[in-house]
């Protein structure tokens, strides 16, 4: 079982596959870049749960920060590279400048004030890498619910008109058929 922070960190370090894509990001050069979400939950998760295959993501969520390529094509054909690197894989980029539309917000003003307003905490986490190669780790909520295996929402979500959003999308997400010891808070 994983119970700390650095512990994850030693597991993601040895997990080639995830080191990997980590680096071909990297090699991308985007500012403010992490690849976050189901990339880092499902890995805590599947651990967690005993899984000795990782399980099928939908997307890997690539997220970089940067004002002046505001365009979505600019994430487009960041996509359409990584999977020419790696056609196997389900890439997802988005610049943060320009989500905020996506749901009204107000703009983010990085890529890991935009992880702090994911809707689950457990889900609020993103990985990426310093000029050595050194894995760090966005958890705005810290790492704790995702350990725990607990999904609630995010401050950005609880008690506010945002919660519906939250809802929703645990109930689509349906994550109890697959990693059975979920606990989900609903409001």
């Amino acid at each position: 079982m994983i119970r700390t922070k650095e512990e994850f960190l030693q597991l993601v370090n040895i997990d080639e596959d995830m080191m990997h894509l980590l680096k071909t990001v990297k090699s991308l050069h985007l500012p403010d870049w992490w690849v976050c979400a189901g990339f880092v939950r499902s890995k805590i998760w599947d651990y967690q749960h005993g899984f000795k295959e990782k399980s099928k993501l939908p997307d890997v969520d690539v997220i970089y920060f940067h004002k002046s390529m505001d365009k979505e094509s600019e994430d487009v054909r960041i996509e359409e590279h990584l999977k020419s690197l790696h056609p196997d894989v389900p890439w997802s980029v988005k610049n943060q400048a320009r989500m905020h539309l996506k749901n009204g917000f107000t703009p983010y003003q990085s890529s890991y004030d935009a992880i702090s307003k994911f809707p689950e905490t457990a889900t609020s986490l993103g990985l990426s890498l310093d000029k050595k190669d050194n894995l760090v780790l966005a958890a705005p909520h810290g790492l704790e619910d995702a350990i725990h295996m607990e999904v609630r929402p995010t401050p950005y979500f609880k008690h506010t008109h945002r919660i519906h959003i939250y809802t929703n999308r645990v109930k689509k997400k349906n994550w109890q058929d697959h990693w059975h010891n979920l606990t989900i808070y609903m409001p």
